[in-house]
């Protein structure tokens, strides 16, 4: 009995997945003319590799490099005592967790994962502070990148509003987080994972300090290749549908050239657009199409970046906003699940979800109004 139900689910998620594969690709070909669809499909991959994951992957090994360094130098450490008093009062919890937000936003989200499995950091955590770092680390993810990316732009003071923005955000969903979790299992207030007295954690280094930089600059560049080697699926497969349902079709009509579609995401928003307006001050309804990407990539978010400015669609505040919810997302539906399952709670996922979700929503606004206050100034 359990086979058959298990076999009829499996043919009913077949015959789903089928009709709305064909209804997407069929109504784009209809629209576009199959050869122009397919055409367009595959220019679009091609520039996009071309033109933004290699200059994506050429920040990322630069970040990587310069974040080893921060590292391997003290930096790092230095930041985290500097930091370490604002933990308790803005997000509750222990001072140390701010070098968990340092490695996240100079690497990417999973550098969180691998700190709370140390027993060195994760000692002086109670079990829900712990739990609620997934969502504190994440709204930090690729923070360098992105800013980075923002600024080579040419938009440095969006890139750095929406910095703040971020930590409007992660406080939000960080703090949400760690109220459903406490509401879920009230047992976990008082649970510890273990003895420790809150302090911060040290590195250690050895060697000349030229082969210290020099291995630094190296292993930090490395780490940035695979970094971006890491984003190139979420830019071809996501901004490249993306894309072909945002922009529409060139001054000649469907020609198969890169970046033409079927701009129905522009004519969803637009049904409500006032929303997009007062929350983040949005001027086009095409610009929507950052956020959504973010929510399983930001890297693929940032390949759109290139195409907007072309456009002349961007200005400060949108950086802002873009800036804000790229790194509080950061493609947190694609990671949240395997995080909290590697910590052992995959039962509150949902939760964590729904809280950095609503995180990232505020990072926006938040980003949008600050640009707001600084031009009446």
């Amino acid at each position: 009995m359990k086979a058959l139900r298990f076999l009829t689910k499996r043919r009913i998620e077949a015959a789903i997945f089928l009709l709305v594969f064909f209804s997407l690709f069929g109504g784009l070909a209809w629209k576009m003319g199959l050869p122009n669809m397919l055409n367009t499909l595959m220019q679009t991959s091609y520039h996009l590799l071309l033109e933004t994951v290699f200059y994506i992957m050429g920040i990322t090994v630069l970040t990587g490099a310069l974040s080893k360094l921060l590292v391997e130098f003290g930096v790092v450490r230095l930041l985290e005592v500097c930091l370490h008093p604002l933990m308790k009062p803005l997000y509750n919890l222990p001072g140390v967790a701010a070098l968990g937000g340092l490695m996240s936003f100079l690497s990417d989200n999973p550098a969180i994962i691998s700190l709370s499995k140390d027993k060195n950091f994760s000692q002086y955590f109670k079990t829900y502070q712990l739990i609620s770092l997934t969502n504190f680390g994440t709204a930090f993810g690729m923070g360098l990148v992105v800013i980075a990316f923002m600024m080579g732009r040419g938009f440095a003071q969006g890139a750095i509003i929406g910095l703040v923005g971020a930590v409007v955000g992660s406080i939000i969903s960080a703090r949400l987080m760690q109220r459903f979790i406490l509401k879920a299992h009230p047992e976990m207030k008082d649970e510890t994972v273990s003895g420790g007295d809150d302090q911060q954690i040290s590195f250690r280094s050895e060697g000349s300090v030229f082969l210290r930089t020099l291995n630094a600059v190296l292993d930090g560049g490395k780490s940035g290749v695979e970094i971006g080697l890491a984003i190139i699926p979420g830019v071809l497969v996501i901004s490249t549908m993306v894309m072909m349902l945002t922009f529409g079709p060139s001054a000649e009509g469907y020609t198969g050239a890169a970046y033409e579609g079927v701009p129905l995401i522009p004519w969803l928003a637009d049904k409500i657009d006032f929303v997009f307006k007062a929350l983040f001050g949005f001027t086009n309804s095409e610009l929507i199409a950052f956020p959504i990407t973010s929510l399983g990539a930001v890297g693929a978010a940032l390949g759109l970046v290139p195409r907007f400015q072309e456009a002349g669609l961007l200005d400060n505040n949108a950086i802002a906003v873009f800036t804000a919810i790229g790194m509080c997302w950061s493609g947190f539906l694609s990671t949240h699940a395997a995080m909290l399952d590697s910590m052992g709670f995959r039962s509150l996922t949902s939760k964590a979800i729904l809280a950095h979700t609503i995180g990232g929503l505020c990072a926006g606004v938040a980003a949008h109004w600050i640009f707001v206050a600084i031009s009446l100034i």
